[in-house]
C-alpha cells in the first residue's frame, strides 16, 4: 500500500500541537469571556450594554479609531512610499523610529503624548495659540491611536512596495499616463490588499488601546470616556459581570469589521484572477 504523502512530516503532531496552543492562548479566554457574560441573564446584559454612558464610549472609542485608522491608511502609504522608492540621510534611523510604539510602553506614550500635547506643551500650544483643545478632548485621542497605529500600515505596505516590478510603471509612463494616473491605476491596486490589512490591524489596536490614551482623554463621562476605561472601572468594583458584557461587545464589533474586510479581500483577489 502506498503511504498518503504529507506537506509536513509528523502533520498530526503537529496539527495537534497547534490547536491546543491555540486553544490555550486564544480560543479558551474567548469561551470565559462569553460564558461569564452569559450567566448575568439577558435583562442584565443588554441593561448594561445599552446604558447611555456606554454606549457614548463605544461611540468614542470606535469613532476615534476608525479617524486614527483611516489618516494611518493616507500617511501609512505616503511613509513606506518614502521609504522604499527615496535613499536620503538617515533613512535606517526613520524606518527604525515606525516601529517605536511597538517597543514602547504604552503608558509612557501616554504620558508622553500628553505633555507635548497639553497647553504648555511644545506641540499643544500650538494648537491651543488656534482655539482648539488638543489634550483631554476627541482630538487628543486620535492622536494617541495615530501614533500606536502607524507601525501596522507602514510594515503591511512596504515590503509589498519593494518587491513591486516598477517595469509597469515605465510601461505606463511610455504610453503618456501621469503619475498621479500611474500610482492609481498601477500601484494602488497591488498595495489595495495589504492597505485593508494594516487599516484593520490599526483599528482593532485601537479599538481597545487604554495605556497611551487614558492620559491624554480627559476621560470624562459622556465626552471623553473609553470603553476600555469602563472595563477597567467596572473590574475596579468587583462587576466582572458588567466588565465582561462590556468587553463581549466590543470583542463582536471588532471581529464583525475584520469579517468585512478580510471579506473585501476575498472579493479584490477574485476580481483580480478573472
Amino acid at each position: 500500500m502506498n503511504k498518503s504523502k504529507r506537506v509536513i512530516p509528523g502533520f498530526r503532531l503537529t496539527m495537534g500541537f497547534s490547536l491546543v496552543y491555540l486553544s490555550l492562548i486564544v480560543l479558551i479566554p474567548l469561551s470565559a469571556l462569553v460564558i461569564k457574560s452569559g450567566g448575568m441573564g439577558l435583562d442584565k446584559f443588554f441593561s448594561t450594554v445599552l446604558n447611555s454612558r456606554v454606549l457614548h464610549a463605544y461611540l468614542v472609542s470606535f469613532g476615534a479609531a476608525f479617524i486614527a485608522a483611516i489618516i494611518n491608511s493616507i500617511f501609512g502609504v505616503i511613509l513606506a512610499w518614502v521609504l522604499v522608492r527615496y535613499d536620503f540621510p538617515f533613512k535606517r534611523f526613520i524606518d527604525g523610529i515606525i516601529d517605536l510604539p511597538f517597543a514602547l510602553p504604552t503608558a509612557v506614550a501616554g504620558i508622553s503624548l500628553t505633555t507635548l500635547y497639553s497647553e504648555n506643551g511644545w506641540v499643544g500650544k500650538i494648537f491651543y495659540s488656534f482655539g482648539i483643545k488638543s489634550s483631554f478632548s476627541i482630538l487628543g485621542i486620535v492622536i494617541a491611536l495615530i501614533f500606536i497605529g502607524i507601525p501596522f500600515v507602514v510594515r503591511t505596505i512596504q515590503p509589498v512596495l519593494e518587491d513591486l516590478d516598477s517595469q509597469y510603471e515605465e510601461a505606463a509612463a511610455m504610453l503618456g499616463a501621469s503619475r498621479a494616473r500611474t500610482f492609481f491605476k498601477v500601484i494602488f491596486p497591488e498595495i489595495s490588499s495589504p492597505l485593508l490589512t494594516g487599516f484593520g490591524l490599526a483599528f482593532a489596536r485601537g479599538v481597545g488601546e487604554y495605556g497611551s490614551v487614558v492620559f491624554i482623554a480627559g476621560n470624562l463621562p459622556m465626552k471623553t470616556e473609553i470603553a476600555p476605561l469602563l472595563i477597567m472601572s467596572k473590574l475596579e468594583q468587583y462587576d466582572y459581570s458588567g466588565a465582561t458584557a462590556i468587553a463581549l461587545v466590543m470583542l463582536g464589533a471588532s471581529f464583525l469589521i475584520l469579517f468585512v474586510i478580510n471579506g473585501i479581500q476575498i472579493y479584490n483577489s477574485k476580481l483580480k484572477k478573472i
